[in-house]
C-alpha cells in the first residue's frame, strides 16, 4: 500500500455498529486518482455496509489544474482514463453520480464565466502549458 493508502486507512474508521446492514450515501468533492474514494467505499463494506452509493459535488475531473491546485497529469487522472460506469467499478461503489459542470455553477449562484473550468473541461482562462508544468502560474 501506498502512504496515501494507509494515511486514509489510519484516518477513517467506520463504526460497524453504525454502518452495519445499511443502504450508505458517500459525498466527496470530487475524484481525482479514484484511490481515496475506493479506500472509503471498501472501508464502509468491511464495516458491513449493505450497499455504498458515490455522490461527487463536481464533475470527473479530466484535465490537470495549472493554478495551484495538487492535481495529476492527465494519465494519473481517473476521470480522464475511464467513463463513469468503469470508475464505479473501480472505487467499488454500488452506484455513481457526478454533479454536472451546468449544475456547479448553478449551485453557486454565479455566472459562468466567474469560474475557472479547466480541471472539468480544459477550457482554461489563460493559455496554460501542457502536460508536466502544473505550478507554472504559482508565485514563488
Amino acid at each position: 500500500p501506498s502512504s496515501r493508502e494507509i494515511g486514509v486507512k489510519i484516518k477513517l474508521n467506520a463504526v460497524k455498529e453504525v454502518v452495519r446492514g445499511k443502504r450508505l450515501i458517500m459525498v466527496d468533492d470530487s475524484i481525482v486518482r479514484g484511490t481515496t474514494s475506493g479506500l472509503i467505499v471498501n472501508v464502509l463494506k468491511e464495516a458491513g455496509a449493505k450497499e455504498v452509493h458515490v455522490r461527487i459535488s463536481s464533475p470527473p475531473v479530466m484535465h490537470s489544474c495549472y493554478f495551484g491546485i495538487d492535481t495529476s497529469t492527465r494519465k494519473e487522472l481517473i476521470g480522464a482514463q475511464r467513463e463513469i460506469e468503469e470508475i464505479r467499478q473501480h472505487i467499488g461503489a454500488d452506484s455513481l453520480g457526478y454533479l454536472s459542470l451546468d449544475g456547479l455553477v448553478q449551485a453557486t449562484g454565479f455566472s459562468k464565466e466567474r469560474f475557472c473550468s479547466g480541471c472539468f473541461s480544459g477550457a482554461y482562462p489563460l493559455e496554460v502549458p501542457r502536460e508536466g508544468k502544473r505550478y507554472v502560474f504559482e508565485k514563488r
